[in-house]
């Protein structure tokens, strides 16, 4: 199966290690690091949500209007807008980019987040609230003719859009989440389920909760699997593993300096979302698993999202993305800690290596399945034959 990579499509240069030298919505840094991406063979970026960041949609826009290739996975938190109004939004910046729009849908793992814009649903009924979204988005985005809709969070009548997406039937859903009721939403409505990254043994069991979830809901198809890391590559083992403790040292010292506080939630607080709550578990039990996978990242940062590092050499850190696209993940999402070299280089040096061992697998697994479907024709030939002599 073919491979994706998602990177970032930040609009303003600060991160966990380096406070902003930019706006909050720079065009020239949002520009330079979107055309990062396309240059160096990523296949789409992130238009991230938070409740005080520059909206998304219209970044995005700015950014399909000016590359050609770049695809968009734009996030989208349901309480902002009503749905009907959302899959016009998105309808159009499918549109202007000419058909690469994906959806990533958020219900929202943080009460105090999510109410910084008014959401005091609790977190049951968010999910309730954005399975009901989605259904009718995809209506939106697919029906011809108007129709009506009488639902727990949404009512209206009559609705038909004149705006519909180049893509056939629709754009993508994305969704994520670590919890239970994540699974059933995502696995009854998504087509990328997005996770963070995880131990191996414990991303294999949350594939199959996100599959056995789509089998629940009754679908012949499955959602593809998208897990994100915080990768930290030098040339050699040793710069790599210099570079990674020098990263969680500036994230330490931003966090107790204060600086990191709105990215999340209020100090003094841990997190309320299943997801965070896997990342600090698997901290505490461990730094180190599998071939690369590293925790003080996450930790240092409180588990605030995607926070895993791989680290190593460019080499390491491929071998350790393949280990996970062999379990069945076929996106893989990556993000530096300086946005834009680190993009470059993941681009320039580890991205290749994945592609190329990925097509090896393709080819060995398309050689074997036609050896096997060479051998059954043979068998049946044969059979065949017998028979026909059998009768003679």
């Amino acid at each position: 199966m073919p491979v994706e990579f998602l990177g970032i499509a930040a609009t303003a240069d600060g991160t966990e290690t380096t406070a902003s030298t930019t706006a909050a919505f720079d065009r020239d840094y949002t520009l330079r690091l979107a055309r990062a991406h396309e240059d160096h063979d990523w296949d789409r970026v992130l238009f991230a949500y938070g409740s005080g960041s520059p909206d998304p949609a219209p970044a995005a826009a700015f950014i399909a209007s000016r590359l050609d290739r770049l695809q968009i996975l734009l996030a989208h938190r349901p309480n902002v807008s009503y749905p009907t109004f959302a899959a016009k939004t998105f309808a159009t910046l499918d549109r202007i980019s000419d058909g690469r729009l994906t959806v990533h849908f958020i219900t929202g793992g943080n009460d105090h987040e999510q109410q910084r814009e008014g959401d005091f649903l609790t977190k049951d009924e968010r999910y309730d609230r954005t399975r009901e979204y989605i259904r009718i988005v995809k209506k939106a985005w697919t029906s011809r003719e108007p129709f009506d809709h009488e639902g727990t969070h949404y009512r209206f009548h009559d609705f038909v859009s004149d705006v519909f997406p180049v893509q056939e039937p629709r754009p993508g859903v994305s969704f994520g989440g670590s919890s239970e009721a994540a699974y059933a939403a995502g696995g009854a409505e998504a087509d990328i389920y997005c996770l963070w990254g995880e131990p191996l043994a414990r991303t294999a069991e949350q594939i199959e909760r996100v599959l056995e979830a789509a089998r629940q809901a009754g679908r012949a198809d499955a959602p593809r699997i998208q897990v994100a890391f915080r990768p930290i590559i030098a040339p050699t083992e040793e710069l790599a593993w210099e570079k990674a403790h020098r990263t969680v040292a500036a994230i330490k010292t931003r966090r107790e300096g204060g600086d990191l506080i709105r990215r999340g939630r209020p100090a003094g607080t841990g997190p309320e979302n299943a997801g965070s709550q896997r990342l600090l578990e698997i901290a505490e039990a461990g730094e180190r698993y599998d071939r690369a996978l590293w925790t003080p990242t996450a930790a240092a940062t409180g588990g605030a999202g995607n926070s895993n590092a791989l680290v190593g050499t460019p080499e390491t850190v491929a071998q350790a993305l393949l280990d996970y696209y062999d379990l069945g993940v076929d996106i893989l999402s990556a993000r530096g800690y300086h946005l834009v070299d680190d993009a470059i280089d993941f681009g320039r040096y580890v991205i290749p290596i994945v592609r190329e061992e990925v097509a090896k697998r393709d080819a060995a697994r398309a050689a074997a399945e036609a050896a096997a479907e060479a051998e059954r024709a043979g068998r049946a030939e044969h059979d065949r034959h017998q028979l026909i002599a059998a009768q003679a």
